[in-house]
């Protein structure tokens, strides 16, 4: 028998989580590719305006689009290929008493301004798949394939879509892996963003980054800001006072 939370239908293996201290939930299954802490973190790196339209790309099952609901009054739209995690992403909304203000599309985001016009967005935020395909890491469970791997998109056709969907003095905002700033960076500028932020993202103080925040200008002129490093963990293995605010809000401690 199909479980109901808040009205909302929850499909075989689907569960409920809290979404940090928003008092929003989010609908997830073991079965497809989970969000996790890269999502949070362009969740609040990312320059947003505070009214106005923006889209999220690869939105997954909406967790961005959610969190940044809690920081603009703006329009959200989200873009995701795969059906079953942009229904998963409606159901949250629709559990969030959210659809007046967020909106998924099945689609496909090379494909996307298509149907929505070029230049339409003020902000633009993407958690892109990170691996490059080479046919020997592909997991079996295709919906984490397709979330990791460039199977339905290359890190050039995010950046070209992003290029297209937003306007003229727009930000894109990306999470990615550092291994891949260059081509990040290259390819903003090709398709005229022009990098403007960046941020490194340490496991603990003295390692090397695992993943980095970048934001760009549409048609913005040179000029890039490398920004603090954000540490994840304390020598006592514990979360630093930053990631603390970001997950649990300023009264965590």
């Amino acid at each position: 028998m199909e479980k109901q939370y808040e009205n909302v239908p929850l499909h075989e293996g689907e569960r409920v989580d809290d979404l940090l201290t928003q008092n929003l939930h989010i609908i997830q299954s073991p079965e497809v590719f989970s969000f996790s802490m890269d999502a949070v973190l362009l969740g609040q790196f990312a320059s947003i305006p505070a009214r106005g339209r923006v889209l999220d790309l690869c939105t997954g099952n909406g967790v961005i689009p959610l969190l940044l609901s809690t920081r603009t009054k703006a329009s959200i739209e989200g873009v995701e290929i795969q059906e079953r995690l942009a229904d998963m992403a409606q159901r949250s909304i629709t559990m969030n008493r959210l659809q007046d203000r967020i909106k998924i599309h099945t689609a496909d985001l090379k494909t996307f301004h298509e149907t929505a016009g070029h230049g339409m967005y003020d902000a633009v935020t993407v958690n892109p798949p990170y691996t490059a395909l080479t046919g020997s890491e592909i997991k079996a469970n295709r919906h984490e394939a397709i979330a990791r791997h460039e199977i339905h998109c290359t890190l050039e056709d995010v950046v070209q879509a992003c290029g297209r969907l937003v306007k003229q003095g727009g930000k894109v905002s990306m999470v990615h892996r550092p291994h891949r700033l260059a081509d990040i960076l290259t390819l903003m500028r090709q398709y005229k963003i022009e990098p403007k932020r960046v941020r490194f993202v340490h496991p603990r103080a003295g390692m090397e980054a695992n993943m980095v925040l970048v934001e760009g200008l549409r048609d913005g002129k040179p000029e890039m800001r490398i920004l603090p490093p954000l540490i994840v963990y304390n020598e006592q293995g514990e979360y630093c006072e930053e990631i603390m605010t970001i997950y649990y809000g300023k009264s965590a401690r």
